[in-house]
């Protein structure tokens, strides 16, 4: 019998808990963001009733459906997908993170159509951190003034940095890629924009590597709910 989804969870909790301890890293400050894209809402409250609160979803509409059958739970959902203009409405009204910002146009959008009534928005610029023509995010050396200028935007934190890395196998490769993303976190907050704190970095193949590099969020999904729906 294939092990539940509490059981998944308890174990992936278990790895985080040893790579924080084997890196030195403060407990419990590794936030496990379970990505339930694909996944019915039935298997986000096994998740939900095993203690998990935060969950990443990467299509508007069926996230907005499963956000609305779990309103109940008062769960933190996370937008993680790429951020579509005219799906900025949708995302700044239902969501409390977004970790793909790669535009100042999206950036503005969010904001703009934040409601005044919720708090601000935490955003994260995603990075392309290798340099990959396929993939989104900004480059570093396009980093500082897209951060700068998002820093000043009213209903939106700039709360960190996200990064996809090509995949490799090395363990050392792995953390090179997530050390300069760190590196780009830490400049920013010595420019003055404190609120750059997290670093959404590491899924199921490579987040000890990410912890070991100072990953705040990690973002982790078959290991959890199985081969996706």
């Amino acid at each position: 019998m294939a092990p539940s989804i509490p059981e998944n969870l308890e174990n992936v909790r278990h790895l985080i808990s040893q790579y924080e301890k084997k890196y030195a890293r403060i407990p419990d400050s590794v936030q496990l963001l379970t990505v339930s894209k694909t996944h019915a809402a039935e298997k986000i409250m096994e998740a939900c009733q095993a203690g998990q609160k935060h969950f990443g979803e990467n299509y508007v509409q069926e996230a907005l459906e499963k956000i609305s059958t779990l309103n109940a739970y008062n769960l933190t959902w996370h937008f993680i997908g790429p951020v579509q203009s005219n799906k900025t409405r949708a995302i700044a009204e239902n969501f409390h993170w977004v970790h793909s910002v790669d535009r100042l146009k999206i950036a503005q959008r969010l904001s703009d159509q934040r409601p005044k009534s919720l708090p601000p928005l935490n955003i994260l610029l995603q990075v392309n951190i290798s340099h990959e023509d396929s993939k989104a995010g900004v480059s570093l050396d396009e980093l500082d003034t897209l951060a700068r200028s998002c820093n000043e935007l009213d209903n939106i934190v700039l709360s960190g940095l996200m990064a996809i890395p090509s995949p490799v196998k090395e363990f050392e490769q792995q953390r090179g890629s997530f050390h300069a993303l760190r590196e780009a976190r830490d400049h920013l907050i010595n420019q003055g924009i404190v609120s750059c704190q997290h670093l959404s970095m590491g899924m199921s193949n490579d987040f000890e590597a990410a912890i070991a590099e100072g990953a705040t969020i990690i973002r982790i999904g078959t290991d959890i709910f199985g081969e996706r729906g």
